[in-house]
């Protein structure tokens, strides 16, 4: 199933609960606006968002560190409902993270390039009060066109890639990037789609 909408579908209802978003992440917070969801932000420390073990699939890392990431959170408040998610690309299986710097972006663009890869977002709900927590995985399969080495200079350049899974944002509208299976939100790095469902299935008293 393809999805490649960034916005709500016209008869979409956001859930009327609010969120708290265990993330800094701007393009998180805009999806959240977009869909009118209501949140406040509530940072996680830095050391609940490392740990990268090599014996762990990329949906179990992703898992793990969303996991991670709310519960840090979690022993930050009081009441509420914690959104927690972490996200990451995969390529001939190496794990593509957000690049620490040009260099790395370059490396990560230079192993996308003329491949099919698999961005994959690890998603946790945990409700302080009932101590409910459900975690789960989506993932969508991209193809990104053989650029040119200039090409791939010249994107450099723009800093789109700063802070961004495998070193491209999608929401930026590259032309050699292609969404050949999944959600579009979920490249972003939140798949509103599965919130939409997670937040359903979350019966709070």
């Amino acid at each position: 199933m393809l999805n490649v909408s960034m916005h709500p579908a016209e008869n979409f209802q956001a859930d009327s609960r609010e969120i708290i978003l265990a993330s800094s992440s701007p393009r998180r917070k805009e999806l959240l606006e977009r869909f009118g969801y209501r949140f406040r932000v509530v940072e996680p420390d830095p050391s609940a968002e490392c740990g990268i073990c090599s014996r762990e699939t990329p949906p179990e890392l992703v898992a793990r560190l969303a996991y991670q990431k709310a519960a840090n959170v979690i022993e930050k408040i009081d009441s509420g409902l914690v959104l927690a998610c972490d996200t990451v690309a995969e390529c001939v299986a190496i794990i593509l993270g957000k690049p620490e710097n040009r260099d790395h972006a370059k490396q990560m663009l230079e192993r996308l390039r003329g491949r099919n890869h698999s961005v994959y977002s690890g998603l946790c709900l945990w409700d302080k009060a009932s101590a409910q927590r459900h975690v789960r995985v989506d993932v969508s399969r991209l193809w990104m066109e053989p650029i040119t080495d200039s090409q791939l200079e010249a994107y450099l350049d723009t800093d789109q890639w700063i802070g961004k899974a495998g070193a491209f944002g999608f929401q930026d509208g590259p032309d050699w990037i292609r969404l050949d299976q999944g959600s579009a939100t979920n490249v972003v790095g939140l798949p509103m789609e599965m919130l939409e469902r997670m937040l359903a299935e979350l019966h709070l008293t």
